[in-house]
């Protein structure tokens, strides 16, 4: 059973109201990365292979625009077509008992991207990543929601302790 959108922002920090919703927590973009070189997942292990962070570009005042157009797309990331690897804003705590489960946010799909994402278990914190594929060129502005955290209960074996516990904190 699906937890409601209360519960799960008691395990998601920080989070502004707009972010709250019925079934779970809007993520937001906090940074975008560009796979650089090739990574290598074995049997005994895995390496992530190098990233670069994109910059986000910052337009607005220069050009003529009222404050309140500026600081909406300050931060803004220009994304052509390809793949890019994003990083959530938010602290994710998965409680005992429950499995997380990230899923785009229709805006994406409406605008030609989808983002992809795996199952994050009981006892994972951190702040995690997904991966976005942009099919049609889009703008992005850093702290925009993108995505939506979902809990449900779920017996396990266990909590998670692996490689990735604690990530980008």
């Amino acid at each position: 059973m699906y937890r409601d959108g209360s519960f799960v922002a008691s395990h998601v920090e920080p989070t502004r109201e707009d972010q709250h919703q019925p079934n779970g927590v809007d993520l937001t973009l906090e940074a975008v990365f560009e796979q650089r070189e090739p990574g290598r997942i074995g049997r005994e292990g895995k390496e992530i292979g190098e990233r670069q962070a994109r910059e986000p570009e910052t337009v607005g005042e220069s050009a003529g625009e009222t404050d309140v157009e500026a600081s909406d797309d300050a931060g803004t990331y220009y994304l052509e077509e390809g793949s890019y690897v994003v990083r959530y804003g938010e602290t994710i705590s998965i409680p005992e008992g429950h499995v997380g489960f990230v899923y785009p946010r229709s805006s994406l799909m409406r605008n030609s991207c989808m983002l992809n994402t795996a199952v994050w278990d009981a006892g994972y914190t951190g702040k995690g990543e997904g991966l976005l594929q942009v099919h049609h060129d889009v703008e992005l502005v850093e702290g925009a929601r993108i995505a939506q955290l979902v809990l449900a209960e779920a017996e396990h074996d266990g909590e998670y302790d692996g490689t990735y516990q604690g990530e980008n904190l």
